[in-house]
């Protein structure tokens, strides 16, 4: 990521979300709080499933690395966030603030893949339950889930790239809590039309493929299901699919809204609301919405802990 000299400012200057400083106390507990949440909550995901053998699935080797997701890039943000709002200091370096950029375009890429791969695999154990373990092979699992990875980071690699040509000689004030796309590209002096159209072709390219995947999916879930006869099954199968697809919808609404737009529509107030939801809200959500609902998740940590307490006896 080469021209750091074709820029006339030294570091860029995160605006954050507040300037008061009664509100900066009371946002850094309520995100510091958010964020310990999300840790635990992901980290606990990761863990119960791979402790305990019965949850050795598809289903949940995808969601282990989706909870890695969301622990990761609600890393890459949220520690420098709380850094800004507990103290005076809000500045970030060029290379840090596009390395915290390649890092979260590689995070929410792949999670956008990756929710795509999940909605198969719920296609998968619906409407071909016999063939599931064939269809769904450890192969296939892995092939998937490193081409969410390296798809991810190809897009990552190619935006930030041609973002860090751009000549920076405007504002070196971020009118963001964090390196986000848009705002970088409005201090640019540069032309950002070919920037412009490279990350829109990225973005939505992955955006395109994951929805169709997923509409897809769901489609024939849903034409599988309206063919059940006994209630007690649809209820079943509607439920195997409820957290995913809440948690897509929230996902996915956010990454629309955001990023599928030019840069001459960006609003600091409300793409902040926005991107609060995806780099904050949403991975403190996901454990949550797939383990609170989720029987074997519960009665695996049950398990585990009974496991536990029998090797201390």
């Amino acid at each position: 990521m080469g021209r750091w000299n074709s820029t006339s400012v030294p570091e860029f200057i995160l605006r954050g979300l507040t300037d008061s400083a009664e509100t900066k106390r009371i946002f850094f507990l309520v995100l510091l709080l958010i964020y310990l949440i999300t840790v635990l909550g992901n980290a606990g995901m990761i863990l119960i499933i791979r402790l305990d053998f019965q949850l050795h699935t598809p289903m949940y080797f995808f969601l282990t690395h989706l909870s890695f997701l969301d622990l990761s890039y609600a890393s890459v943000i949220t520690p420098k966030i709380l850094q800004n709002l507990l103290t005076s200091t809000k500045s970030i370096s060029f290379l840090g603030c596009f390395t915290q950029l390649f890092f979260f375009i590689v995070c929410v890429a792949a999670e956008c893949l990756l929710l795509s791969s999940m909605a198969y695999d719920r296609y998968v154990a619906i409407c071909r339950p016999l063939h599931y373990p064939v269809i769904m092979s450890t192969r296939l699992c892995c092939v998937l889930l490193a081409g969410s990875y390296v798809i991810s980071f190809v897009a990552s690699t190619v935006s930030v790239v041609f973002m860090s040509r751009l000549h920076f000689c405007k504002s070196n004030v971020i009118q963001h809590f964090f390196c986000d796309i848009s705002p970088i590209l409005a201090l640019s002096c540069s032309d950002t039309s070919e920037v412009e159209l490279l990350i829109f072709i990225c973005a939505g390219s992955n955006l395109v493929l994951s929805l169709i995947t997923i509409s897809g999916s769901y489609l024939s879930i849903l034409s599988t299901i309206l063919k059940f006869n006994s209630t007690a099954g649809k209820k079943k199968a509607f439920s195997t699919c409820a957290s995913h697809l809440l948690g897509v919808t929230i996902f996915y609404s956010t990454m629309i809204f955001t990023y599928l737009k030019p840069k001459t529509s960006y609003s600091l107030g409300r793409d902040q609301v926005a991107s609060v939801f995806y780099t904050i809200v949403i991975p403190m959500l996901n454990p949550l919405i797939y383990s609170l609902r989720n029987k074997e998740v519960k009665n695996a940590a049950v398990r585990i802990l009974r496991r536990e307490r029998a090797l201390d006896n």
